[in-house]
């Protein structure tokens, strides 16, 4: 390998235009900025600077028509780069492969680590191998369900990255930007603002008539030239005459310049190509001769290009066609077998055609300029041109290159019910949906419906296609697999796979319903019974999320019956047993019956990434533990959910959630910093997916409310409005209710009557399917609130309805928040000792934040009736809880009470830590064993109060409550029957 990571012998597509230096003519503007540009790159630091402190890359975009002399600059670029030691790497669009996914990402990387062993090429992409490396061409695809197309930009963003640092300085240089393949370009566009945080010089190429929309990024990134690409502009009278000098000589005179610089409108290419004509033809450079030059011009494109290749004779016509057809990099070996031409007559032709100028290259063979190639692919008849695809894709497949490699040629064939071609556009549909490109992968499964393949193999193909349009076209998904559901199908197994992944994508565009009776029509056709039971599982789960469902309570005795008599012993049976602990956590069925059946899930184990399930279970189940106060139990499974989807390279909506429900988690906590990191983390891949879809209901949800609960009102507000969070609402449950969080902000603001009409709408809904938990949506407890100015009764009786309910499911954070809203609501009497209550059933919970709300609102009510010392230890306690949780609102209105009684607000710090101290661990293993308060207090010679105190900080530190102590720990309970 070379000093530069090249391999000899395989230096790129620009190779052959990179080893003859030509002289470029009025580009000093262009090359100063090149220069300047290296210059910054690869110069030195000054002393005591690490290079990678500050940014030095940067990129450089040149635009201009055909001919205009972008591919000799981009070569001079190359020749400077490696003169100043860069690692370049280099590629080029093609007009015949910019259908071939990641044709360019392999140019570029490939050569870098050819020779390299496998090891050497994992350590190179590091976890990202198996994600990256299909699509580099580096390894095949591994097993199990294919990145999408996020992931694996994200994947090829970290190994550009990773070599960018490794290898620097590297300048990566693309030529003909504007026939690059869709993934490879639309990559590279969102990736080149980086290059200016890098030392990464990128380097593009292209036609501005002819740069796709989704390329648009380059014509307006900031580089060189401010926010537009440079733009070439056609040489000088004076340059065309310095050019015709420089190749036929000094004594060319000015009139035989001047007419070569007309009759080619100051093109280099065109200009170059004449005078070498010339040249060749011996004629001189004078007056006499220069009404010859417009014919001579005319010959060196179109039509006289046709006629002058033509004149070769039919055999080298014919390998040049089949040079066109196969593109770039061409084997003169394969070029032969496609023009069906022996090696020796094969190798003639190419001698000719290197001698007229049309061809360069040797064990490769190029074309001299895309100029040259496109009017001779445009050359070939119609029909013959289909013929050498067709054979191009034979010769392709007999040469070991694969489906992948046969499917570009594929494409350009006509119909003709050739099974073979349906069996290689499928193949290649796999091998490029597998390596993370399902746009391609529908082209190619469109053309084969279009062959059309058998009438046993149309359903297949329809729902492979349904398969690879998934990620990006929802509504033709359901078209294709419902088209597939309607052709005769002979394979079970088939038609019970397109049932779940229609369902799957239905319940993903908020067709709920539809989805439901897809499943349940499904179940009544299937002949096995463990086929049945997972379709009722997964319409158990899609009803699960439905605010439509008819009759809730009735699928919910159902699910009960069924969950209960099975063991867990396939996947199928645990995502039964976790939609129970589900359904019993909506309902406040006693938290520690949700938290049996959660753990009876996780048996036998629950995947997040499985290839033909969704995640949605396994969500489930975690929050079925966060809802029963064990949110590290919660936690724990999230982190593993999330490292699941990274590893698959899930970076889109999967993710999103991962992160957006993770930052819940945190909220409930009371760790309202790190959650807002992570919902902001999950917004913004929310935001990749699209608004208004489920992902993003989810993430500006939990925003608002980490928002809301650290006193930021404004922001939310503004959030919420930024991203068109209001009615119309998903017909999808969200977790949490959207609705409900949108009158939490509407009371938040305090516009009440808008609050209560939003939340009463929201318990009209949720009521009447048995969603009954304040834990999961406490919309009772805000209506209260918002009603309680004008209709006190009522509110009070709201509050208390919802504190039945929290007694109900009974868990301590549940029943703790609901009385400090009943206080808040209620007559003034009886709110301190509501207040106390509260705090007391907080102090045996983990929500540090709702422990936070109650000490403080206990400390004020307590100031307010006449008594100080007790309010100034629970206001002390209260903004000291504040400030670890992050809650800045509850901070100064903990600051603002204690500066009313005459209290100074001692200093602020952050005690917080996951590490329990000495005495925190003693009395969490007593009362681990069972033991009771006062032993606890009598055995560590302490006051109750401390040891409530303790253990209140065990919980929030661990993340449970006193149930899952003994698990959080590593000890085993007490047995307390």
């Amino acid at each position: 390998m070379s000093e530069h990571g090249i391999p000899p012998g395989r230096r790129g597509p620009l190779a052959g235009v990179a080893r003859t230096r030509r002289t470029l003519f009025e580009r000093e503007g262009e090359l100063a900025a090149v220069d300047e540009a290296l210059s910054e790159l690869a110069g030195l630091e000054p002393e005591g600077v690490d290079p990678l402190d500050r940014p030095r890359g940067a990129l450089l975009a040149f635009s201009g028509r055909a001919g205009i002399g972008k591919t000799s600059l981009i070569a001079e670029v190359r020749r400077r780069a490696l003169a100043k030691g860069c690692t370049v790497l280099a590629a080029r669009g093609g007009d015949q492969e910019q259908h071939v996914a990641f044709h360019v990402a392999r140019q570029l990387v490939q050569p870098l680590l050819a020779g390299a062993s496998q090891e050497e090429i994992r350590s190179t992409l590091g976890s990202w191998y198996d994600i990256v490396g299909p699509a580099l061409g580096l390894c095949a695809p591994a097993e199990g369900a294919p990145p999408d197309p996020q992931g694996l930009r994200d994947g090829l963003d970290w190994v550009l990255t990773h070599l960018a640092v490794q290898r620097a300085p590297m300048v990566l240089v693309l030529d003909d930007a504007h026939w690059a393949d869709r993934e490879s370009l639309s990559w590279l566009a969102a990736f080149a603002p980086r290059a200016e945080q890098l030392p990464l010089l990128l380097v593009v190429a292209y036609r501005p008539d002819e740069l796709p929309d989704y390329a648009e990024e380059f014509r307006g990134l900031p580089g060189r030239a401010g926010q537009r690409p440079i733009d070439l502009e056609p040489l000088s009278a004076h340059a065309i005459a310095r050019l015709v000098r420089a190749s036929v000589g000094a004594h060319a005179d000015d009139a035989f310049c001047r007419e070569t610089w007309a009759v080619t409108a100051g093109n280099p290419f065109e200009a170059v190509e004449v005078t070498a004509k010339v040249r060749d033809r011996g004629l001189e450079p004078n007056e006499a001769c220069a009404h010859l030059l417009r014919d001579l011009a005319a010959a060196v494109k179109g039509s006289g290009l046709v006629a002058r290749l033509e004149r070769l004779g039919t055999s080298t016509v014919r390998f040049a066609w089949a040079c066109a057809v196969l593109g770039t990099e061409i084997s003169p070996h394969l070029a032969a077998a496609v023009a069906g031409l022996g090696g020796e007559e094969a190798g003639d032709c190419a001698d000719r055609l290197r001698g007229a100028r049309i061809l360069t290259g040797a064990d490769t063979l190029e074309f001299v300029h895309p100029l040259i190639a496109t009017a001779v692919y445009r050359a070939i008849p119609g029909g013959v041109r289909v013929a050498l695809h067709g054979q191009a894709a034979w010769a392709v497949i007999n040469e070991g290159l694969g489906a992948g490699a046969a499917a570009r040629h594929l494409m350009e064939t006509h119909p003709d019910g050739d099974t073979w071609v349906v069996d290689q556009l499928r193949a290649a549909a796999r091998e490029v949906q597998r390596a993370g490109a399902p746009d391609a992968a529908r082209r190619y499964l469109a053309r084969a419906l279009r062959e059309p393949p058998p009438a046993e193999e149309r359903a297949a193909v329809l729902y492979e296609l349904g398969c690879a349009s998934l990620l990006t076209e929802p509504a033709t998904t359901v078209n294709h697999l419902r088209a597939a559901l309607a052709e005769p199908i002979g394979d079970p197994a088939l038609r019970h796979g397109i049932v779940y992944r229609l369902s799957q994508v239905l319940a993903h565009s908020d067709r709920l319903a539809e989805a439901s009776a897809t499943l349940e029509q499904g179940t009544r056709l299937a002949q096995d019974a463990r086929v049945r039971l997972r379709m009722q599982a997964e319409q158990f789960m899609w009803d699960a999320f439905r605010s439509d469902e008819p009759d809730s309570p009735a699928r919910s005795r159902r699910l009960a019956r069924l969950a209960d008599r099975l063991t867990g012993r396939d996947l199928t049976e645990r995502y039964i047993i976790g939609l129970r602990a589900w359904d019993a956590t909506l309902r406040a069925e006693p938290a520690e019956v949700a938290v049996h059946h959660a753990e009876r899930a996780l048996v036998g184990g629950l995947g997040w990434a499985e290839e033909d399930r969704g995640f949605e279970v396994p969500v489930l189940v975690a929050l079925a533990f966060l809802y029963a106060d064990r949110p590290g139990r919660a936690e724990e499974l999230f982190a593993a959910g999330i490292a699941d989807f990274e590893r698959q390279g899930w970076r889109g909506a999967h993710l999103s959630f991962g992160y957006t429900l993770l930052g819940y988690v945190r909220l409930r906590r009371g760790r309202l910093a790190e959650a807002e990191d992570f919902a902001r983390a999950g917004l913004r891949l929310a935001e990749r997916v699209g608004r208004r879809t489920p992902v993003h209901w989810y993430a500006v949800s939990i925003l608002i409310e980490i928002l809301l609960a650290r006193g930021r009102v404004t922001e939310a507000s503004h959030i919420g409005e930024e991203c068109g969070f209001g009615p119309p609402f998903p017909a999808a449950v969200t977790f949490p209710d959207a609705q409900t969080v949108y009158g939490e902000l509407l009371l938040a603001r305090g516009e009440l009557r808008a609050a209560a009409a939003e939340l009463a709408a929201a318990g009209r809904r949720l009521d009447p399917r048995g969603m009954r938990n304040p834990a999961w949506c406490p919309w009772l407890l805000h209506l209260a609130r918002a009603e309680a100015h004008e209709a006190p009764a009522r509110a009070a009786g709201l509050a208390q309805e919802a504190v039945q309910r929290a007694r109900q499911y009974g868990t301590a954070s549940a029943v703790g928040q609901a009385l400090r809203i009943t206080a808040e609501v209620g007559p003034s009497g009886e709110r301190a000792k509501l207040l106390e209550e509260s705090v007391s059933q907080l102090e045996r919970s983990p929500a540090g934040h709702e422990l936070a709300c109650s000490l403080v609102a206990l400390g004020a009510e307590l100031r307010r009736t006449g008594q100080p010392a007790d309010a100034a230890d629970h206001l002390y306690r209260g903004l000291d809880a504040a400030v670890q949780c992050g809650a800045d609102g509850l901070v100064e209105q903990a600051r603002d009470e204690l500066a009313a009684m005459g209290q100074r607000p001692r200093r602020l710090h952050v005690t917080g830590t996951d590490t329990l101290t000495a005495r925190e661990r003693a009395a969490a293993a007593l009362a681990v064993r069972g033991e009771t308060t006062a032993a606890i207090a009598q055995d560590l010679r302490l006051d109750e109060p401390t040891v409530v105190r303790l253990l209140s900080a065990v919980y929030r530190k661990v993340g449970t409550d006193l149930g899952g102590l003994g698990t959080a720990l590593g000890e085993p309970p007490a047995d307390r029957t």
